[in-house]
């Protein structure tokens, strides 16, 4: 079965910016000292698996990745002593500065979220505010790049099983997000290893991805993960 059998396109809907802090954080590496080389491949790694998956990348993936990989040539290239008054500006510099004031954009647009609607809608007392703050969250909610690194990891796992391709069954992604969705609502909750490791064949499993990825897209889902490499749970969004 050639690739081509399963081509969908599917728009991304974490932009670049989100790919760069969850590479910093992956990496345990300070914002305001990024080790451009590392990040640079790292970007591009996922930039290459996420076309690999027919996801449509916005031309700002590309932008960025052109940025990441001229302020890594001028890091790597030696300083002249004409040049040694101007190095005082560190090329990293414009980078940081977009990459902090999105964070605190985007950290604050989550705040919003994930209050309730008397907290978001209604500003009532501050102890009411202050209750649902110190409520635990045992669960972290995660986005498209950690299920992107999940997903290579299981489907090369799952490429080793010989997997047969029967090219009999009709499948259409609205097919399979039909089916998930009505798995959630009989279970409650799913894995996500589980959702792929039952996919049968390859065309199934790249099915089952996106319809993951477009039901957290229409926000019908969410995926939680209580450690990095930790066991991913999914479960719709009103539950």
């Amino acid at each position: 079965m050639t690739a081509g059998a399963y081509e969908i396109k599917l728009d991304i809907f974490e932009g670049p910016l989100d790919l760069l802090l969850y590479l910093i954080r992956k990496n345990e590496v300070d914002i305001y000292d990024i080790p451009i080389a590392l990040i640079t491949r790292q970007y591009m790694k996922y930039i290459d698996a996420m076309k690999s998956l027919n996801l449509d990348l916005a031309g700002e993936y590309l932008v960025l990745a052109a940025t990441l990989t001229h302020i890594k040539s001028r890091m790597l290239l030696p300083v002249s002593e004409e040049d040694e008054e101007e190095e005082d500006v560190d090329p990293r510099e414009e980078l940081v500065k977009q990459l902090l004031e999105y964070k605190a954009f985007k950290e604050a647009a989550l705040g919003l979220d994930r209050m309730s609607i008397l907290g978001r809608d209604v500003f009532g007392r501050d102890h009411a505010g202050e209750k649902i703050e110190k409520e635990e969250q045992p669960l972290r909610e995660i986005g498209i790049f950690e299920l992107v690194e999940a997903f290579r990891r299981i489907s090369l796992d799952v490429g080793q099983k010989d997997l047969m391709e029967i090219d009999v069954e009709k499948m259409s992604l609205s097919d399979r997000i039909n089916d998930i969705v009505d798995e959630l609502e009989r279970r409650g909750e799913l894995t996500f290893t589980d959702l792929l490791e039952d996919a049968g064949n390859r065309r199934r499993l790249i099915y089952t991805f996106l319809a993951i990825l477009e039901l957290m897209k229409l926000r019908i889902i969410r995926a939680y993960q209580a450690v990095p490499y930790g066991t991913i749970r999914i479960c719709l969004a009103g539950k």
